[in-house]
């Protein structure tokens, strides 16, 4: 059984280490935490074919180096986070849950009172590490839309399975999903 899926992403070339999600199913695992390269490098990509755009917002927390470092190659003041739980200095706090498939459980997207402000009449990019079965999105576009912003793309490193046939969000890569015998399908 194979344990491992290697791929080019943005000219960089990378092992992800595949995961079971049922018995007959598993997922390549892309980590771009700790890996600074592949961080810069999908960044710039990713920023050469953005649309163009006021402020980006991502889920925490896969999401965030990605996002902070296409913040700090355009020069951004800022990004939004949208936090997995409320914190006590966030105000008027708009919610949504979520079910992602790499987590257990339903989870909550949300943000405050700032991050609807730095929102309203903003033209907003949703940006992720990787779209699949595009819950998260679904919840992002939600906190965006409550926020009066308008989503002018949605984009991600890796869409994977049926993810990359999505006429609607922006991608380097596609990312198979692999048999319980790690072959791709």
């Amino acid at each position: 059984m194979k344990k491992d899926y290697e791929m080019k992403i943005a000219g960089l070339t990378r092992r992800l280490p595949l995961f079971p999600i049922s018995d007959e199913l598993q997922i390549g695992a892309f980590i771009m935490f700790g890996d600074v390269e592949i961080t810069r490098a999908a960044a710039e990509e990713l920023l050469k074919k953005a649309p163009e755009f006021d402020i980006m917002i991502t889920a925490e927390c896969k999401g965030i180096p990605l996002i902070y470092e296409m913040a700090r190659q355009i020069d951004a003041d800022n990004y939004i986070v949208a936090r997995k739980a409320e914190k006590l200095y966030m105000k008027n706090v708009l919610k949504v849950e979520v079910q992602s498939i790499t987590t257990k459980g339903v989870q909550t997207l949300c943000i405050g009172e700032d991050d609807v402000n730095a929102l309203k009449g903003k033209r907003v990019l949703i940006v992720d590490d990787v779209i699949s079965t595009g819950e998260s999105l679904r919840a992002i576009e939600e906190l965006v839309k409550a926020a009066e912003g308008d989503i002018v793309g949605k984009m991600a490193v890796l869409a994977e399975g049926e993810a990359a046939d999505r006429d609607d969000i922006i991608f380097l890569e596609k990312l198979p999903l692999f048999d319980k015998e790690g072959n791709a399908i």
